[in-house]
């Protein structure tokens, strides 16, 4: 496996994953699915930002999954602070790849100044709790009945990462 910068061509792919967790699962609180041209434009807009879009792809090139990171809030208080997420093809979970495609996005988010990622998984996802746990994410609070999906009402587990020991922030 090797984590990568995203590219025009792993747009399909990227929709295929998101689709199969909007239909699937709770871990996006969507109804509808999107195409490969809405893929694009999303990823254009994260690199526009300055924000990465990473794949982990497999020994013949496939994308197993991807990960990316934007503006926590969209009020300049909040700018040394972004939200991730991460999600894997279906036939490829619990091979480390969610792992791989975190550790990678941290390092981005260290390496362009930020301070602080912000989990919001879905709270019954424990095994996403845990492995956010395992890499030195705190756990910050539940809001509950926030969301549904599925006929039902969703609640929200924020765990947070503190990405540097600064004291005060800088810009």
């Amino acid at each position: 496996m090797m984590v990568r910068d995203a590219s025009p061509e792993d747009v399909a792919a990227i929709a295929e994953i998101y689709n199969d967790a909007v239909r699937t699962t709770t871990a996006i609180w969507n109804d509808s699915t999107v195409d490969a041209a809405n893929r694009l434009a999303w990823m254009q807009d994260r690199t526009r930002l300055g924000y990465p879009v990473l794949v982990a792809t497999g020994a013949s090139g496939e994308v197993l999954g991807y990960a990316s990171f934007g503006d926590w809030r969209a009020f300049d208080g909040y700018r040394h602070t972004v939200e991730h997420s991460v999600y894997v093809a279906r036939d490829a979970r619990g091979q480390g790849i969610g792992k791989a495609l975190m550790v990678a996005l941290i390092e981005r988010a260290r390496t362009i100044g930020k301070h602080a990622m912000v989990a919001a998984i879905e709270a019954g996802n424990q095994g996403s709790i845990e492995l956010h746990r395992k890499l030195g994410f705190r756990d910050a609070g539940v809001l509950t009945e926030v969301g549904m999906k599925f006929g039902r009402w969703l609640d929200l587990a924020l765990l947070q990462l503190t990405l540097d020991a600064r004291s005060t922030p800088a810009g």
